[in-house]
């Protein structure tokens, strides 16, 4: 079984004298998430073309499999700064959601999601990850994993989520079919 994370960065969508949005990026964020709070057309989320590996060529956040020894909350950020060169505290986390993902009905990965608004420094490429910054409202879910427009606009709406979900067809999983999903919303992570 694989344990990793994904980590969602969010921010105002930057709109210059046109209205339309800008690819720049501010050096940091400071604005706070809850999760009472809803996003609109005038947030941006920053998402990842993967370069290699699982998913190569599809979208996401960035995030990657935890080290031995180490916490969901401590892998979300190293791998977002490993991947695109965003510094986040910990405690500037918010625990979104856990994801399990089963092939042939077997764990397959666990997947703990986290948010933020609070973020240092500007997105850059690496070997692993090319950002983007995409307005919340045009997210390319016809470009990401099948499952993803099941429950991200809900975690980019403020709301948390345990989902499980299930695929056929044996290894590798993004060759596998999608059969099944179960979600549950509101669910307290607080102890996370």
């Amino acid at each position: 079984m694989i344990e990793a994370t994904l980590c969602f960065v969010l921010r105002e969508s930057e709109i210059d004298e046109t209205n339309e949005t800008s690819e720049t990026s501010e050096t940091s964020e400071t604005s706070e998430t809850s999760e009472t709070s809803e996003t609109d057309s005038n947030t941006d989320v920053l998402l990842i073309e993967k370069r290699r590996g699982l998913g190569e060529g599809w979208y996401n956040g960035p995030g990657g499999k935890l080290e031995s020894g180490e916490t969901p909350r401590e892998c979300a950020v190293r791998e977002t700064r490993e991947e695109v060169g965003l510094e986040i505290a910990p405690d500037a986390l918010e625990y979104a959601g856990e994801l399990t993902f089963l092939l042939d009905e077997e764990i397959h990965t666990v997947c703990h999601v986290f948010r933020t608004t609070e973020f240092a420094g500007e997105p850059r490429p690496s070997d692993e990850a090319r950002p983007e910054w995409v307005a919340v409202d045009d997210v390319p879910y016809d470009q990401m994993w099948e499952d993803d427009r099941l429950w991200l606009p809900g975690v980019l709406d403020g709301d948390t989520v345990a989902g499980e979900f299930h695929f056929a067809g044996g290894p590798p999983l993004d060759e596998a079919a999608f059969v099944d999903h179960e979600l549950e919303w509101g669910v307290s992570f607080e102890s996370r």
